[in-house]
């Protein structure tokens, strides 16, 4: 099979294009024809060696991909050939990634493509679906009627974020520095728009939610946890996905007395059991609309360092996030 894959981990013009092994269904998997693939900043980390992982080598990045199901291995139920399914958590902790023709998925990490949902529409939301998904409903436990402030809406996880909680019936404040940003934001479905550049959105949410937000998710890699618990309602949670060096202040005083919640997770911990809770929401989020995930940017396997090399610009650039995910089509 043709795939992108590295020698050791390193930058993204190390990329090659070439043949590899296809592989197996092993026992628990299923053999996918990968039709794409789509790009997160993970993809980049782990294949660039920032985020350390045991890579099989030579190692194939990406997480997400849909396709069609080839073959089933020894004890697959659920799943016939000619299914066409997503996934996603390839590439990652030893697994081969999805920068190819083909990938060798465990059956507990695939789903469904429902009915009227394109492969490319599905491969995009799968990562950051999944993620946001977790945050809201297993880590912050949002509740319809309750208000949300997403700082950094517009982006790709933010912006996912924004969608699904008002899936679930929040009333959704959202932060973007520019007017492309916050119309990436709106349409994602947010009432209530900050410009970080104008305002403080600190003091801005206390006048836009004077009770407090009950949920603050911080998209950040220098998440500001003194704005978090000013603008937090009583047992307000905060909720942190990035900024692996940061060490930002707490201020443990109102932190307690409010009685809020700092949640961190990493979606690639998750049980394969939290993942399949998330994708059946997301699967009946899909079909009817109220998930949409944004593509930015199409690009064939030979372009896969291109690919990389994009989405590193726009995860170091803030003010570069793309409108949408960069999808890959072996």
């Amino acid at each position: 099979m043709r795939a992108a894959y590295v020698h050791q981990p390193g930058p993204a013009d190390t990329i090659v294009i070439g043949d590899m092994p296809t592989p197996d269904a092993g026992v628990g998997q299923c053999l996918v024809r990968v039709t794409v693939s789509a790009v997160n900043p993970i993809d980049t980390y782990v294949r660039g060696g920032l985020v350390a992982m045991n890579l099989p080598l030579p190692y194939i990045p990406g997480s997400d991909l849909a396709g069609v199901v080839e073959a089933v291995g020894e004890g697959v139920t659920g799943f016939a050939v000619g299914d066409r399914v997503w996934g996603s958590n390839q590439g990652l902790l030893g697994r081969q990634g999805t920068l190819a023709e083909y990938a060798a998925v465990d059956a507990d990490l695939l789903y469904p493509i429902p009915e009227g949902v394109s492969d490319e529409i599905a491969a995009a939301g799968a990562l950051v679906g999944v993620t946001a998904h977790l945050g809201l409903v297993r880590e912050a436990q949002l509740k319809a009627g309750e208000t949300i402030l997403v700082v950094g809406g517009s982006g790709g996880v933010g912006s996912t974020v924004v969608q699904l909680a008002k899936a679930l019936g929040a009333h959704v404040i959202a932060t973007a520095g520019c007017d492309d940003r916050a119309e990436i934001a709106r349409d994602a479905g947010a009432d209530e728009l900050i410009d970080y550049k104008i305002e403080d959105i600190g003091e801005a949410a206390k006048r836009l939610a004077p009770s407090g937000v009950n949920v603050w998710w911080d998209t950040r890699r220098e998440p500001d946890l003194i704005q978090a618990v000013g603008a937090a309602a009583e047992r307000g949670r905060i909720v942190v996905m990035a900024g692996r060096d940061a060490k930002p202040a707490l201020p443990i005083g109102p932190f307690y007395v409010k009685g809020c919640h700092l949640l961190g997770f990493a979606m690639f911990k998750a049980t394969a059991e939290e993942q399949r809770a998330a994708a059946e929401d997301l699967n009946r989020w899909l079909v009817s609309g109220e998930y949409h995930p944004r593509i930015a940017k199409t690009f064939a396997l030979k372009e896969a360092a291109i690919a990389h090399t994009l989405q590193e610009a726009a995860t170091i650039d803030r003010s570069a996030t793309l409108a949408g995910k960069i999808i890959v089509k072996p």
